[in-house]
């Protein structure tokens, strides 16, 4: 590789991790969502744009994945140490679930959004 591409290429991790802050994922500093899960057409600070992106279903799987692969086997743990009363153990482990998903749905979405514009992926080519 040459100086001039080295110098063009975006650093993933820590663009990911301003993702998930759910900030802009080139100065970390401008707020890239404009509601719970809308993006900005471009940074209020840096102007990049970030209208390029795809994200389409991968936060609402990732979400699914996560809370799935965490709650199933409290679950088992809870039923088993415990033994609730079923209302009792819905109760607590449905709210759970909405918080978690609430909680991770949003800054996945920033995260596959930073994820692109990285890899320069569907237009957010870095410049020439």
């Amino acid at each position: 590789m040459t100086d001039e591409t080295m110098t063009s290429e975006r650093e993933t991790w820590p663009a990911v991790w301003k993702g998930w802050r759910r900030r802009c994922p080139k100065c970390g500093s401008g707020p890239m969502l404009t509601g719970y899960l809308k993006v900005r057409d471009h940074c209020p600070v840096c102007r990049e744009d970030l209208h390029h992106h795809r994200a389409d279903d991968g936060p609402a799987y990732l979400t699914i994945l996560i809370v799935g692969h965490l709650m199933a086997p409290m679950l088992l743990v809870v039923f088993q140490t415990w033994r609730p009363e079923p209302l009792i153990l819905f109760t607590i482990f449905a709210v759970g679930c909405v918080g978690l998903s609430l909680y991770l749905l949003p800054r996945l979405k920033g995260a596959i959004v930073a994820f692109q514009w990285a890899r320069g992926m569907y237009g957010f080519a870095p410049p020439a």
